[in-house]
């Protein structure tokens, strides 16, 4: 069988962070003769040669090479690129990790799309990572079209002919952006680009001593030096224009002028600082024409300009006025409507924890030339954000809490300019209703089992920003009934420590609130039980009731119907099945599941031989409640062991 994909992951001194890349590669669903994955040792000193030889020992499709330490990636990747025989080749660091169908989907969309690069869907757990290119699948897609730009690791799929036909290799040696060199230079040449962006491909993980390469504090002379030779590949491949200016914007806005807001500048020692501020005015001076920065969003546009005057002191009052900036997203009503939850929140810019204002009657001017001063900046920073307030865009995206992968929602949104009284000044206020479909949420399919938390993604000024959908009422831990929809049980809450709201997916007992379920009200007649449940559900539901007494357990099919508010259970158990044990009752709302959960309802069955009858639940003894705190306080003491030797063994 013809080879389809030769992944190739660097490796270099991963300690334990390899293993989740390693399994993540081995249960892929492309079957195994069909795929290679070629680990290039570069030098390792840890015993990571070791266990790479003896995977490839047992693994047919592993393969490993050793060789001496070159310094960066881009070696061991071209070093990959010549011993591979797969038709098309993926790039993986060793310390990120693969979605389980990542290698089938994004060979198959390459192959039916003619793509010589296929870019899948990204996550960053403690990383950030594109989100607007991944808001829908592309098929077709290039630098004019689409904001692939934006996405220059290297974590994509090229076909391996297309690489030879052009002669594309990385730089090599100890050196930054040689990825930025590689990915633009196969933007500009290929003859398509195919985006997945229904399916997150490739998990972008920072390790939690943070010692990944893009965290580690670099030399500014250098960074700039080899970010110029990105530019110049821009520069041989396009014409001066309108798209070699959106080209160039891209290292204005991501590598130089953001680097120079907020935090990110004043968290570095000031004499740092100064280098990087004058190594990027250099960049700015030599390269760029006018059209580059006039593109910028307001804030940015600031920034550009101060740095080209070379005015570092304004550079640093501007960030230093700009990390007071925040987003509020006050949750309203959320109410579930027909198997949909819908929620509405208003979403506003802050200042020290208080709306920002703005200058009432904003009017666009081009900037002439840097701001006098600070005031002067945010007096035209805000005039042209009130100008521009129609194009305000605000996403809810819905992100899973164990692998933060996020997906964006339908959201209906409102502009509302508020005047201050007697200020002269207006806030700009979003008003939003956002609908979660749990059964289509993750792009067309249903949320997974877990957590799930609430974003709100604000595109405003040259501003973005992402917050936390909260704090809510905090009247109750839910922040409304439970719903059964496609099998599973949601429920949206408030978290404990800040009062978000988050969706619980068939995982919550407690917190469900049937506890409160009165069995007065629960009856058995006829040989049907019918038990008003505070669940929604939009229709008529299968479910399957499980009897459970000491020593055997009993299921019996049952339906959930709309019901006032709530729901209304129904189940016909047999008194000859049950009689003569008391059992407790479990509501299961997947039936055909291969694993099905079931849901501890708080009421139990007793029968005799003529009749069956609602009792209270029995309570554990105080023994056994006792044993089971224990049992999880171990859990948890050895759960922080092993954390902490693997942590050991990482820099060991």
């Amino acid at each position: 069988m013809p080879v389809k994909v030769s992944v190739i992951v660097p490796v270099y001194n991963p300690g334990p962070y390899i293993e989740d890349c390693i399994a993540s590669l081995l249960k892929q669903s492309l079957p195994p003769d069909e795929y290679e994955v070629i680990f290039v040792d570069d030098g390792s000193t840890d015993q990571t040669p070791a266990r790479l030889d003896a995977l490839a020992a047992q693994e047919p499709r592993v393969r490993v090479i050793h060789q001496e330490n070159s310094g960066w990636s881009g070696k061991p990747r071209n070093v990959g690129i010549a011993a591979s025989q797969g038709e098309y080749v993926m790039f993986v660091d060793n310390d990120d990790r693969l979605g389980d169908e990542a290698l089938e989907r994004m060979y198959g969309y390459g192959v039916a799309n003619g793509a010589d690069v296929v870019v899948g869907k990204m996550a960053g757990q403690g990383r950030g990572v594109p989100v607007e290119l991944f808001r829908r699948n592309r098929p077709r897609a290039s630098v004019r079209d689409a904001p692939l730009i934006d996405s220059l690791t290297p974590h994509k799929m090229f076909r391996r002919a297309f690489l030879d036909e052009i002669g594309l290799r990385f730089p090599e040696g100890r050196r930054r952006l040689e990825d930025h060199v590689f990915v633009t230079e196969a933007y500009l040449r290929a003859a398509n680009v195919s985006v997945i962006g229904d399916y997150v491909c490739y998990y972008h993980i920072r390790r939690d001593d943070s010692s990944n390469a893009g965290f580690q504090q670099f030399d500014p002379a250098g960074y700039f030096k080899n970010l110029r030779e990105a530019l110049d590949v821009v520069d041989q491949y396009t014409e001066p224009g309108k798209v070699r200016d959106s080209l160039h914007r891209r290292w204005l806005r991501v590598e130089m002028v953001e680097r120079l807001r907020g935090n990110r500048l004043l968290a570095k020692p000031d004499d740092y600082r100064r280098k990087q501020f004058e190594e990027i005015r250099q960049v700015v001076v030599e390269r760029f024409g006018p059209g580059v920065a006039a593109g910028l969003q307001p804030t940015q546009q600031v920034v550009a300009a101060l740095v080209a005057a070379d005015r570092y002191d304004d550079v640093v009052a501007f960030a230093e006025w700009e990390t007071g900036l925040g987003l509020s997203a006050r949750p309203g009503s959320v109410e579930w409507q027909d198997g949909r939850l819908r929620f509405d929140f208003v979403a506003e810019l802050t200042a020290g924890g208080t709306p920002l204002t703005f200058p009432g009657g904003g009017v666009r001017t081009p900037l002439e030339g840097p701001p006098k001063d600070l005031d002067e900046a945010i007096a035209w920073v805000g005039a042209d954000t009130v100008a521009r307030f129609g194009q305000a865009a605000v996403d809810l995206l819905v992100r899973e809490r164990s692998s933060a992968a996020q997906y964006f929602q339908p959201i209906e949104v409102t502009r509302e300019i508020v005047p201050v009284e007697d200020s002269g000044q207006v806030r700009l206020v979003l008003r939003a209703t956002a609908t979660v479909d749990p059964a289509g949420a993750v792009d067309g399919a249903p949320l997974r089992a877990g957590l799930w938390d609430t974003y709100a993604r604000v595109r405003l000024g040259g501003w973005s920003k992402t917050s936390r959908v909260g704090p809510g009422p905090r009247k109750a831990r839910a922040a409304t009934s439970a719903a059964v929809v496609g099998g599973r049980v949601v429920l949206p809450y408030w978290t404990d420590q800040h009062g978000n709201l988050a969706l619980d997916v068939d995982r919550a007992n407690q917190r469900l609130g049937l506890g409160k379920l009165d069995p007065d009200t629960v009856s058995v007649s006829g040989g049907r039980l019918r038990a008003p449940l505070p669940l929604h559900v939009a229709a008529e539901t299968a479910v399957l009731l499980r009897l459970t007494s000491h020593d055997r357990s009993v299921d019996v099919p049952g339906t959930l119907s709309p019901a006032g508010e709530g729901a209304l259970l129904e189940a016909a158990p047999t008194v000859a099945d049950l009689s003569g044990a008391t059992w407790r009752t479990a509501l299961c709302a997947a039936p055909d599941a291969a694993e099905p959960r079931f849901l501890p309802l708080p009421l139990a069955l007793h029968a005799d031989p003529h009749s069956i009858k609602v009792v209270r639940t029995p309570r554990p003894s105080a023994v056994r409640r006792l044993a089971r705190r224990a049992r999880r306080a171990l859990a948890a003491v050895l759960r922080r062991r092993t954390a902490s030797r693997a942590a050991k063994a990482g820099k060991a």
